[in-house]
């Protein structure tokens, strides 16, 4: 109960303070450096294209109407297939980080759900408690101590960076994802980018709120990655720690 009072006075103070001084904000957030952020001028006008223009006007209406007459059914259904495929590489990619249990889980999870589970239509591994094991290749260069290079926002795919795109790449290389022709590859991709797109609709509101959505966005980016290399493990600093402390203490008293 601590953990969503101070996320809801976290919240609040931010949004207030992005309300306040927005503008101010945003221009010291450009002026500053980002070293993971060498090409920031060009990224900008990439993100203002992505979702000024591009999600406006294109994958938030088509996501909109994907959920609204779609049935729920064949949603799943869909995004069980598009993910089953990938199955393969998270078993190998496990198994690059000496993850053994991952790699029979998710090659078990391929087979069940290919066969079973009629080409993936049906997660019936998850029903009887085989869970996804996700890992991509970008997962498996920060294990192993890889940098993740500079930041990127590319047009029309939104925020990267080269040790992700390198990884990425290497996935796609993967059985059976490199034997799909061109159309089934992009029904793949699009079916994800739809759920994805659609799942972070109630989150608008928070990045539209934020004083700099780009930095916003940026922030969340490397702390998502950090987050997926470190397995959920995320080393919190001295300040951090203090401070998370006097918020706890703060609650007490309140």
């Amino acid at each position: 109960m601590k953990r969503v009072a101070v996320l809801v006075l976290a919240t609040g103070l931010l949004l207030l303070g992005g309300c306040a001084s927005q503008q101010t904000t945003t221009e010291k957030a450009q002026q500053y450096q980002d070293p993971k952020d060498p090409l920031e001028s060009f990224n900008r006008t990439m993100w203002d294209f992505n979702y000024e223009i591009l999600d406006e006007y294109i994958l938030r209406p088509t996501a909109v109407a994907y959920v609204d007459y779609m049935p729920q059914i064949a949603r799943t259904g869909l995004l069980n297939v598009a993910e089953n495929l990938e199955e393969p590489s998270n078993g190998l990619n496990n198994l690059l980080q000496g993850k053994l249990d991952g790699t029979f889980i998710s090659l078990g999870r391929f087979l069940l759900n290919s066969t079973v589970g009629l080409l993936g239509l049906i997660d019936v591994a998850s029903e009887i408690g085989l869970e996804a094991q996700e890992e991509e290749f970008g997962e498996v260069l920060g294990k192993w101590g890889v940098d993740t290079g500079p930041y990127l926002m590319v047009p029309a795919l939104g925020p990267t960076d080269v040790r992700s795109s390198v990884g990425d790449y290497v996935d796609s290389a993967y059985l059976p994802i490199d034997g799909l022709n061109f159309y089934l590859s992009f029904l793949r991709i699009g079916i994800k980018a739809l759920e994805s797109r659609a799942s972070v609709i109630q989150q608008e509101q928070q990045l539209n709120s934020s004083a700099d959505p780009y930095a916003f966005v940026k922030s969340a980016y490397f702390q998502n990655l950090e987050f997926k290399v470190k397995d959920g493990k995320i080393e919190k600093s001295e300040e951090e720690e203090a401070l998370e402390d006097d918020i706890d203490a703060f609650l007490d008293d309140f």
